[in-house]
């Protein structure tokens, strides 16, 4: 009898450990899904703005501003991102692209659903428009001047970073050069005092 309630608090265990791993196996394959499904409308949102961007039209104009803006916000960061790596003191700039993307966010969220009534409706709003195209102007004019610092930042980095690789490759050479032996320069002397005499008359 004992044997018998002993296996069965083994099975218990197992049957225990195979239900948790099993929870934690659906509950990792649920969150990866969810995951996935963010991937995929966000590529499938990307696709559309493409496609939508290749006609013409009003719409197409709006959507192609909207692949504009991202590339440059996807630029700013990248040339941020590069400068946080380098080390670089960069002050409230991470903080300032920040709340520029969260700007560019907006526009793009404003964008798309002007381009989406605009594919419905044949009625143009041309004052909307026209505000959303200075938009889409000063944060892509915003973009564009951070990254015109950040390369003359770079630029004065490397400058620095070279003159003193010159200094130094200078420095270095100087080094290498043997010094003249002063027996040498003693007989070279001894020589030109000989010479001089047997010039003399």
């Amino acid at each position: 009898m004992a044997e018998i309630s002993e296996f069965l608090v083994v099975v218990l265990v197992v049957l225990a450990f195979l239900l948790l791993l099993g929870g934690l196996g659906i509950w990792l394959l649920v969150k990866l899904g969810k995951k996935a499904a963010v991937k995929a409308r966000e590529a499938t949102s990307r696709i559309t703005t493409h496609v939508n961007a290749m006609g013409a039209g009003d719409a197409a104009e709006v959507e192609r501003l909207r692949l504009d803006l991202r590339r440059e916000v996807a630029l700013t960061r990248q040339a941020v991102e590069q400068a946080q790596r380098q080390g670089w003191g960069l002050g409230e700039l991470p903080r300032l692209l920040a709340d520029l993307t969260a700007q560019a966010d907006v526009h793009d969220q404003q964008l798309g659903m002007y381009a989406q009534q605009r594919r419905l409706s044949p009625y143009v709003d041309h004052a909307t428009l026209d505000r959303l195209r200075q938009h889409h102007a000063t944060l892509t004019a915003m973009c564009a001047r951070l990254r015109a610092d950040l390369l003359s930042d770079q630029v004065h980095h490397t400058g620095a970073g070279i003159a003193d690789l010159g200094q130094r490759t200078d420095l270095e050479i100087e080094a290498r050069r043997q010094a003249p032996d002063p027996l040498d320069e003693i007989d070279d002397l001894y020589r030109r005092t000989m010479q001089e005499r047997k010039d003399l008359p």
